[in-house]
């Protein structure tokens, strides 16, 4: 069954050159140029994951992250302008998995397609594969790795994909230090990384956002300066 993608972007010479590749791989393409049409695609069909323009007619990037956060969890992709930090950070702290930086290449945005539905598909496998270890258990959180939910202190963790396998590699390597750089590659495999590339940092602090910590006085993930992230046995 091929894939399902979602693009919304008013530059049409964009979004239908998205199409074409996203097509050439054999992807089923729902293009739109505003939000509200693309808002009613999503309500009657199962999107697989979504690519989404800042600038929008009727709506921002950011409000249309959010709005399908909080009924869906599968990647979203945001295509930012060149160079504004700003807008890559506020994306990813709403909810986004992954930002592309306008103008692109074509073969880049397949590759980041490729590495986040591979990592969405690993996790919807192991919620149906029965798995029997699928429980951690660490200092008031609680992660279930088979139903991909997890609890702190009882109260409901709503995580991110990309969020929830952060910290579910911290937890299975907890007492150790995981580089930026290691997560990076846990998660997206072979994408490659640079030291600029501050995606792991911002997943990150909205972890720790989420989940009351702080950097200052940590319960849970700590900073090891200049070496990565822990969490302490």
């Amino acid at each position: 069954m091929n894939n399902k993608v979602l693009i919304v972007d008013d530059e049409h010479e964009i979004a239908d050159l998205v199409e074409v590749y996203l097509k050439n791989e054999n992807y089923t393409v729902f293009k739109f140029y505003s939000a509200k049409d693309a808002l009613a695609c999503i309500e009657t069909t199962e999107i697989d994951l979504a690519i989404l323009d800042i600038m929008l007619p009727d709506m921002n990037g950011f409000t249309l992250c959010q709005k399908i956060r909080e009924r869906h969890a599968y990647p979203i992709i945001m295509l930012t302008a060149k160079d504004d930090e700003t807008d890559k950070i506020t994306g990813l702290t709403l909810g986004a998995d992954d930002y592309i930086t306008k103008p692109f290449r074509p073969l880049e945005m397949i590759a980041r397609v490729k590495a986040q539905l591979r990592r969405y598909k690993k996790y919807n496998m192991v919620q149906k594969a029965g798995i029997t270890d699928s429980i951690i258990v660490h200092s008031g959180l609680v992660m279930n790795i088979k139903t991909h939910e997890c609890l702190l202190n009882e109260k409901e963790l709503i995580l991110t994909p990309t969020e929830f396998a952060i910290l579910q590699i911290l937890l299975e390597k907890k007492g150790k230090v995981v580089s930026a750089e290691e997560l990076f590659h846990e998660i997206w495999k072979d994408e490659y990384y640079s030291k600029s590339n501050n995606t792991i940092t911002v997943h990150i602090r909205h972890l720790r956002e989420k989940m009351g910590d702080t950097v200052e006085n940590p319960k849970y993930i700590k900073t090891i300066w200049g070496v990565g992230y822990k969490i302490e046995t």
